[in-house]
This record gives structure tokens, C-alpha cells and sequence, in this order.
């Protein structure tokens, strides 16, 4: 075929417009309908990691509130608009539902959300791989390792992993969900959001890094002997020489030049606690330095000693149910002489955030926990300690007031004149760490002169004054975290 003078200058024209996918000028071609205001760290997180090693993946680990989010979407709209549209989102399960309607609002890509019962709904319309769409398919952490079967049958263009720090514990041959998730994905390109990349220990950065690339680090012992122990500065440059091609991490105070943060005013509101508080303190914490415990297995010690710690310092509320969900397990061990399971629907009631924190510990249990008879002095030293939980669980029932609730007024008075002086509205966001001690502090507002101004939200989020105020306030976004539940008494 001979072209004319014309079609050789139109092909000669469309040459000058191709670009490679890690170049600024093909992603601006991809994102020019995106309704979304990008920032430089954004766009420079996306070419990174379309520059990762081998295009086994990247980890993007800037702070919270600099919109990995965004990012992961401009990956997402560039692979969409290379047509390579076999893409997974795993996700936690609360999030599910933000990740397809951001995706539709933001990028106008559409998405489906995989569950049992769509995913049971495929299959009865002949479709054997319910994860073969041709939209994103969107799903969660649990429901990626119950069909990592069907997921590893498919050669996916890419798989984003938010929260990825829910697999940190992938190096623990114990911890399944992980495991049977990097098994499912090890075959395909993959780009992990985190915010929180190493949270306890450095052997956590070790099990991310594994999900993008198993030999960055070499084995766990080769890990372990170098940087266990960053003892010098040769390590830790080596450290991060091997992190840099994986991992991107923006800080906030490196965007400050244009994300223009609103200032934070701190205002310190100094209490006492009462005796009686005082001494509900000293005896739990007392009890969880005890060097040996029933009602907490080894398996299950570091991560129920944190949560009873944090119940312990959000309100005598909190802990109450706790410390008698406790002593009624030992009662039922004296009595059946075996181990018996831990209390999830109590704990999950007391701790909102229970349930994104119990894969990591849930499997260990099952695995290191067998069931055991006990000794009759065993079974004496259980009924001792149930009998010391039945006193802290007594102490914690007569406390009526606390002092930390009661100084809440004026803390909100201070707050409010504070926000008057510079021209603010008198909102204000209350976080908490029980649904418990929720309750209590909306007793003492309702009480006070803050009366039928108050809406909840929590796990259940049932308060039917919710979702209207949730828009008038501009929470439209708010992203449920660990640690940072959306428990709040917005005034």
C-alpha cells in the first residue's frame, strides 16, 4: 500500500503523540476528563510506580490525607486507557463501597463489588470465574483469600492492595489470610497503599516488600541478621538504597508549598483522676504485667493487652464489659477444665476497631492454641484470677462519674471560644475509642445545654439524624481507620 504525502504526514504526527506509559504527557492524555485536582507528589507517586523494578509493583506509602487514593486512581485510568482492563482492588471490607464510588465519581471508571452473594449470582449465570468482568473488580481482604483460587487463574494488568499494611505479617507462616493472598496475586503486577508501612517492627517492612518482591531482602534470616538491628549507618543507607526502587513516601511537610493545610490550634485540657479511677488503673495494669495469664493465651497477649490498655484509658465504661467478658471465660474453663475461645461479640461491642485488628491475631490462635486440660493447680490459679477480674470488673460498675468525661464541658467551652474569636461555627468532632464510652459522653452532653444538637456514628451507625448532619458537615469522605473509627458526637 502506498501512502499519500498526507497519511504520511497524519502517521508521522500520531508517532510524535505516543509516549511511554511512564511519562508525564501520556498520563495527561489518560486523566483529561478526570474530576479530580491533582497534586505534583500525585502525579510523581503515579510515574514511580509505573517505574517499578520488572513492573512487579510499587508500595506508595505517603502520609494519611495526601490521596494515595488518587493515586492508585491515576494508575488505574492509565492501564484502563491502555486497555489492559483486567484490574483487582482488594480492599477492607469497609471500604469497598468508597473505592466504586470514587472510581465512577472521579475517574468515570465503573467497578463491581465482589461478595457471596454476586459472586454466587455469577456463577448461576455461567460465568465459572466470577472474577472474569470486564469492569474493575472490587473486593475484600477475606473474600480475596477464600477465592484466591479463582484469582489466581486470571493474568491480571495490575492489583491495587489498600491498606496493605493488613498483610504486614505475611513472614508468619501463621498468619493465612496473608499468605494465601500473596499467593494469589504473586503473578501479577501489583501497587500496595499504606500509610503506615512499619508500624511495630522493621520485620513488617520486610513482609510488604515480599508481596511486591521476594529476593529485595534475600530470606528472613538474611533480613534478621542485617537489619534487625540498624546499629550503624552502613545498614540503614543499605536499608534504603533497597527500599528506594519499591517504596515512594511523601510526607506532609514536603507538600506544604502548595496543599495548604489549615492550622491546628492545640488546647490542653488538664485532668485528675478521681482515687477510685486511679486505683482501677494501677490494679489492670498491675494484672496485665503478671507473667502468666489465663484469660490471655500467648498467642493472643500482645494484641489483647493493647486493646484492653486502650479501652482501659478511653473510660471506666469501656473496660467494664471487658473485665466480666474475661472472668466469665475463666469461669467456663473451671468448669469445663479446657480452653475455650476468646469473646469477639464482647470485645467487638467494647473496641469498634476490633474487627480490622483480629485477622492478625485470630489465625495465630487457631494455630498455636490448642485445646488443653488443666491441672488442679492450674484450675486453682484460674478461679484466683477470675476472682481478681470480678473485683476490677465491681470497681469499674461503682464508678459513675469519670473525671476525663466531666471536664468535657469546659474542654468544648474553651474549643468554641476559641473558634468564635476567629470567626469559626461551634462544631466540634469528638473521637472515642468504645462505643461505650460514646454512650456515656453523650449522656453528659444531652444533659448539658448541647441537648438534641448531638448525632453518633459508629460500627452500626443506626442514629437516623446521621446521614443528613454526616453531609451538612462536609464528612462525606471520611475513610474508616484504624485506630480513627468513625465514632464521633458531632455537636
Amino acid at each position: 500500500m502506498q501512502l499519500t504525502p498526507y497519511h504520511a504526514k497524519y502517521f508521522a504526527y500520531e508517532l510524535t503523540r505516543r509516549h511511554s506509559s511512564d511519562s508525564l504527557p501520556k498520563l495527561a492524555a489518560s486523566l483529561s476528563d478526570a474530576q479530580v485536582d491533582l497534586n505534583p507528589h500525585q502525579v510523581e507517586a503515579a510515574l514511580f510506580a509505573f517505574r517499578s523494578p520488572l513492573s512487579k509493583g510499587a508500595i506508595l506509602a505517603d502520609e494519611v490525607g495526601l490521596g494515595k487514593t488518587i493515586e492508585a486512581g491515576i494508575v488505574i485510568s492509565q492501564k484502563w486507557a491502555e486497555r489492559k482492563r483486567k484490574i483487582l482492588i482488594i480492599v477492607p471490607s469497609s471500604l469497598r463501597k468508597q473505592w466504586n464510588q470514587e472510581l465512577i465519581d472521579k475517574f468515570f471508571l465503573t467497578s463491581i463489588i465482589l461478595e457471596a452473594k454476586s459472586f454466587n449470582q455469577e456463577i448461576k449465570n455461567s460465568n465459572l470465574n466470577p472474577f472474569k468482568q470486564n469492569e474493575i473488580v472490587i473486593c475484600s481482604f477475606h473474600f480475596a483469600r477464600t477465592k484466591d483460587v479463582y484469582i489466581k487463574q486470571i493474568e491480571w494488568d495490575l492489583i491495587v492492595i489498600d491498606e496493605a499494611h493488613h498483610l504486614r505479617n505475611v513472614y508468619k507462616n501463621t498468619n493465612k489470610i496473608a499468605n494465601a493472598i500473596k499467593a494469589a496475586v504473586a503473578h501479577s503486577p501489583k501497587l500496595l497503599l499504606t500509610a503506615t508501612p512499619l508500624q511495630n517492627t522493621l520485620m513488617e517492612l520486610y513482609g510488604l516488600v515480599s508481596i511486591i518482591d521476594d529476593f529485595t531482602f534475600g530470606d528472613l534470616t538474611s533480613f534478621k541478621s542485617r537489619f534487625a538491628r540498624l546499629t550503624n549507618n552502613d545498614n540503614l543507607d543499605d536499608l534504603k538504597k533497597r527500599l528506594k526502587p519499591i517504596c515512594k513516601r511523601t510526607l506532609r511537610r514536603q507538600v506544604l508549598e502548595y496543599v495548604k493545610y489549615t492550622n491546628r490550634i492545640p488546647i490542653t485540657q488538664e485532668f485528675y483522676p478521681t482515687e477510685n479511677e486511679q486505683r482501677l488503673y494501677d490494679l489492670v495494669s498491675e494484672y496485665l504485667q503478671r507473667q502468666n495469664l489465663f484469660a490471655l493465651p500467648s498467642s493472643q497477649r500482645q494484641l489483647m493487652t493493647l486493646i484492653l490498655r486502650k479501652l482501659l484509658a478511653s473510660s471506666t465504661y469501656a473496660i467494664s464489659g471487658t473485665l466480666e467478658a474475661l472472668s466469665n471465660k475463666l469461669d467456663a474453663i473451671v468448669i469445663s477444665q479446657e480452653t475455650m475461645p476468646i469473646f469477639e461479640e464482647t470485645l467487638a461491642e467494647d473496641f469498634e476497631a476490633f474487627d480490622e485488628i483480629k485477622d492478625e491475631w485470630a489465625e495465630d490462635d487457631a494455630a498455636s492454641e490448642e485445646a488443653k486440660t488443666y491441672t488442679a493447680e492450674e484450675i486453682k490459679a484460674i478461679r484466683e484470677e477470675s476472682q481478681s477480674l470480678r473485683e476490677f470488673w465491681a470497681l469499674s460498675k461503682s464508678i459513675k462519674k469519670n473525671s476525663k468525661g466531666e471536664v468535657l464541658l469546659t474542654a468544648l467551652k474553651a474549643g468554641f471560644d476559641e473558634a468564635e474569636k476567629r470567626g469559626g461555627v461551634k462544631k466540634a468532632v469528638i473521637f472515642t475509642e468504645s462505643t461505650r464510652t460514646q454512650k456515656y459522653l453523650e449522656n453528659i452532653l444531652e444533659n448539658a445545654e448541647y441537648s438534641g444538637r448531638i448525632v453518633l456514628f459508629n460500627g452500626s451507625n443506626t442514629d437516623p439524624k446521621s446521614q443528613e448532619i454526616y453531609k451538612c458537615a462536609g464528612l462525606k469522605n471520611i475513610r474508616a481507620r484504624t485506630g480513627l473509627q468513625a465514632q464521633k458526637a458531632l455537636i
